[in-house]
């Protein structure tokens, strides 16, 4: 037996998460948290979740994330400093087990979880699709590279500084039109 239950979150509700999410913003750079501590902080976050029997509700939005994570973590992506500060903002909330609901709660620990990843990966949307599409290529190109018989290491960082480029302007603007045309837009999430 399945259950659909759905909800709707207004504008109180929305500003209720972003407090939380400034909390947390706020926490981790009190406490000088480099990088690569709130990107492990998460992946501990998707640690416990592969632990639990999640609805898939809560498991398909927390998959969202890991790009987020990834994209931080990917050294060749060369997320500029303002835009990287934006990511680790988003992502903030989820390095800490002891949120809104702790994640230990049986069935109901991920729930805030979930929400709070719906709001970011629908923030950074822009960020996401240009990190994708960068991944995409970096994979393609290696494949023609090695199926023409080169290195694909060779001259790496020229050809995918190219693209880098190219994505890391498409994701800015991407950011600019959606803050221009989308009523979540218009709230600055991170």
């Amino acid at each position: 037996m399945s259950l659909t239950i759905t909800f709707e979150l207004d504008d109180a509700d929305i500003e209720h998460f972003l407090a939380m999410a400034r909390e947390a913003q706020d926490a981790i750079h009190s406490s000088g948290m480099s990088p690569d501590k709130v990107a492990a902080g998460v992946r501990e976050l998707f640690a416990q979740a592969h632990k639990t029997k999640l609805p898939d509700y809560v498991s398909s939005r927390l998959t969202k994330l890991e790009t987020l994570v990834n994209m931080v973590d990917d050294d060749e992506w060369k997320l500029p400093d303002e835009d990287l500060e934006r990511v680790l903002s988003a992502i903030a909330y989820f390095a800490n087990p002891e949120d809104l609901i702790p994640d230990r709660v049986p069935g109901i620990g991920f729930l805030d979880d979930a929400i709070m990843a719906e709001l970011v990966v629908d923030s950074l949307d822009g960020e996401i699709t240009s990190y994708e599409e960068f991944c995409d290529f970096r994979s393609a190109e290696e494949k023609r590279r090695e199926n023409q018989g080169l290195d694909p290491n060779v001259g790496r960082e020229d050809w995918l500084a190219d693209q880098r480029a190219v994505l890391h302007n498409r994701m800015r603007k991407r950011r600019a039109e959606r803050a221009a045309s989308s009523p979540i837009g218009r709230i600055r999430l991170f």
